[in-house]
């Protein structure tokens, strides 16, 4: 009866289950089934602020209505709720000429992620001048728990810190791609643009990669890639929290 009573609480179509014991019972379940749907709507509004602003709050309130549906709750923990909503708005077509929104709410799961990661103490800068120049290349470093990389063909940042408050409306003038690493080393959340090659250089190393496999890897995408440049940024941000043989 339990899984009868949860799906027929997010399907207006369906009855309510047969055995419960009120009279008014189609009154009452509607009351509640209309209050679930409201709260998991609220929700998803509260994680992906950035998306709402961009289709307004009616339509977000009618696309999250429609995602409800067909993407219920896995887990009682609302904070996870939404982790599929970018797969649902990339094939959603009613914001087919919105072709960034997909990204722009990968970014603020992101960012959420990277809020409510766990804590951990980064190597400090000076670190770096104590790696082994002719074995620096089987070294092996661990991310920041909150590390989370995003690879985007549009200016997601741009769009996500205008329709945040983080930065003033304004058209964009460079529809370029962008890489962004969301990082919180301390309190606050950073979403920081990356270097040509380094988005792939820092998802290698989260992948358990050696510096130089991951190296390898940036300069086959990007022939640009600056490894000295790259190392000195991972430990000036703070994303680097060991270093192993």
């Amino acid at each position: 009866m339990q899984a009868e009573f949860a799906t027929a609480l997010l399907d207006a179509e369906r009855q309510p289950p047969a055995g419960l014991l009120a009279a008014d019972t189609t009154e009452r379940f509607a009351v509640y089934r209309n209050n679930v749907v409201s709260g998991l709507i609220r929700a998803l509004a509260s994680g992906f602020p950035a998306t709402e602003a961009i289709v307004g709050a009616d339509f977000f309130a009618a696309m999250a209505a429609i995602y409800v549906r067909v993407s219920p709750p896995a887990s009682p923990v609302l904070l996870d709720y939404g982790a599929t909503l970018p797969e649902f708005l990339a094939g959603f077509e009613p914001v087919s000429e919105l072709p960034y929104l997909a990204d722009v709410a990968r970014l603020e799961l992101g960012y959420t992620r990277a809020f409510h990661a766990a804590d951990a103490a980064p190597l400090p800068p000076g670190r770096l001048n104590d790696l082994t120049t002719h074995r620096i290349g089987a070294l092996r470093v661990a991310l920041h728990p909150s590390a989370q990389i995003l690879r985007s063909a549009y200016p997601v940042a741009e769009i996500w810190a205008m329709n945040t408050g983080r930065a003033p409306l304004r058209e964009i003038e460079d529809w370029a791609a962008q890489d962004i690493l969301l990082l919180r080393p301390q309190h606050e959340v950073a979403a920081i643009l990356l270097a040509p090659g380094e988005a792939e250089f820092l998802r290698h190393l989260q992948a358990g990669a050696a510096l130089e496999q991951a190296a390898t890897a940036a300069l086959t995408e990007a022939g640009d890639f600056d490894l000295g440049a790259a190392l000195a940024a991972m430990f000036t941000r703070g994303t680097v929290i060991a270093v192993t043989d």
